[in-house]
């Protein structure tokens, strides 16, 4: 089995599974592509099976992440990109990820962005 996802104008508009050796057969004549994607990628890195372990063989590594609707495809850097969730965060060019200014604060406590102050805020329980 294999993921695909449709490209239209640079935006992911649909995500199928289909099995591989058939995709090629595939009839869909509405406009866009076609672009494999890999369900176990994240940030350009493999991982094993529902883990967060990376896989010892990183050539199943496939457009730095999985595709969702709404992320853009980069032929250029040929990646899947989640759209900006922020206007303070920047890309990461070599995951395709989106990161906050300030890193998510590592102390075991849940917190939200906030964009008004720049700022992780406590999320109180």
């Amino acid at each position: 089995m294999g993921h695909y996802a449709k490209v239209q104008n640079g935006i992911v508009s649909q995500v199928i599974v289909a099995e591989t050796e058939f995709f090629d057969t595939f009839v869909d004549s509405s406009p866009g592509q076609w672009i494999q994607t890999s369900y176990n990628t994240r940030g350009g890195i493999h991982y094993q099976p529902n883990s967060n372990t990376p896989s010892d063989d990183q050539t199943k590594a496939l457009r730095k992440n999985y595709a969702g609707i709404g992320y853009a495809y980069d032929a250029a850097r040929d990646a899947f990109i989640p759209p900006q969730p922020f206007t303070s965060w920047t890309l990461n060019e070599t995951s395709c990820l989106w990161e906050a200014p300030i890193a998510y604060p590592d102390d075991g406590n849940m917190y939200t962005w906030d964009e008004t102050t720049t700022s992780w805020v406590l999320i109180e329980e």
